[in-house]
C-alpha cells in the first residue's frame, strides 16, 4: 500500500479525536503543534502520534531540532512515508483559521499531484473532518462499511491537504488521486522559496466550502507528512508551530 493510499489510514486515525466543546471561555487560539516550546532533541510532544500505513514499513524520520534558535519539527524521507497526527475535535466555525510555518529543502523530483505514482511532497499539512453519517450517500456508507472491516474503525467525512507542490500554481484545488473525499490545495509551489521559512494562514472553513460545496462537520485532527515513497526519492521538510484560531 503506497502512502497516497494512506490518506485512508490518515482519516481513520483521526476518528477518535477528543471532543473540544466551543464556549464563551474558549481561548483565542488552540495550540496544536507547540514545537517551539519543546526541548531540542526531546521526544515528540505527547499529543502527537505516529501515523503509519498498513503494508509499508519504511517510515519518515521526525525529530525536534534547533533552527536559528527555535525548536522545530524536521522530517526526512528516503523512499519512505509516514506522518504525525494531532487529534483534536474542534468547531471550524469557532476556530476557522489554521496558521503554521514550514520550510523544504526542495521539492520531490518526479512528483506529480495528479497521479498516484507521483503523490509525494516535501511538506503537507492535513485537516481532517469528522464523519457525519447524515451527509453520507448510500454508496459512501457501503464503502465505509467495507473499509471498517479492514481498519476496524469508521472513516471521517472528508479532508483537506495543504501541499507544497512541484509545479501547480498556488490556489490550485484538486482531488486526491486516491479519494475524492480529500481535496488538495496548493499553497506553495516549486523551489524558488525552498530553504526559507514561509508563514501560512488558511481559512479552513472557507476552503472547505469552496472545495466541497457544503458546510463542514467538526475538525477531527491535524496531521503533517513528508514522503517520497511513490517516486523513491528523498525529501526533507520542517514544520513550525501549528495553531487553530478565531477569525480576526
Amino acid at each position: 500500500m503506497r502512502a497516497g493510499a494512506g490518506v485512508i489510514a490518515l482519516v481513520v486515525a483521526a476518528t477518535a479525536a477528543p471532543v473540544r466543546a466551543a464556549g464563551a471561555a474558549d481561548p483565542a487560539a488552540i495550540e496544536l503543534g507547540a514545537f517551539s516550546q519543546a526541548p531540542r532533541g526531546a521526544e515528540l510532544p505527547a499529543a502527537w502520534e505516529p501515523l503509519t500505513f498498513p503494508g509499508f514499513t519504511k517510515r519518515t524520520t521526525y525529530r525536534l531540532v534547533d533552527d536559528g534558535g527555535t525548536t522545530v519539527l524536521r522530517a526526512d524521507a528516503q523512499g519512505a512515508a509516514s506522518g504525525l497526527i494531532r487529534r483534536s475535535e474542534t468547531d471550524p466555525g469557532t476556530y476557522p483559521v489554521l496558521a503554521w510555518r514550514w520550510k523544504i529543502a526542495g521539492v520531490v523530483d518526479g512528483a506529480d499531484a495528479t497521479r498516484r505514482d507521483g503523490d509525494d511532497y516535501a511538506a503537507r499539512v492535513y485537516v481532517v473532518f469528522k464523519y457525519d453519517p447524515a451527509r453520507a450517500s448510500v454508496v459512501d456508507r457501503v464503502k465505509r462499511a467495507l473499509l471498517r472491516l479492514f481498519y476496524g474503525e469508521d472513516l471521517p467525512h472528508a479532508g483537506i491537504a495543504y501541499i507544497w507542490d512541484n509545479r501547480l500554481p498556488p490556489g490550485t484545488v484538486l482531488a486526491s488521486p486516491y479519494t475524492d473525499r480529500v481535496r488538495m490545495i496548493v499553497v506553495r509551489s516549486g523551489n524558488a522559496e525552498a530553504g526559507r521559512w514561509q508563514s501560512e494562514e488558511r481559512n479552513v472553513l472557507d476552503d472547505y466550502r469552496r472545495a466541497f460545496g457544503e458546510e463542514p462537520p467538526a475538525i477531527a485532527g491535524v496531521a503533517v507528512m513528508t514522503d517520497s515513497d511513490d517516486t523513491g526519492g528523498s525529501a526533507t521538510g520542517w514544520f513550525g508551530d501549528i495553531v487553530l484560531r478565531r477569525a480576526w
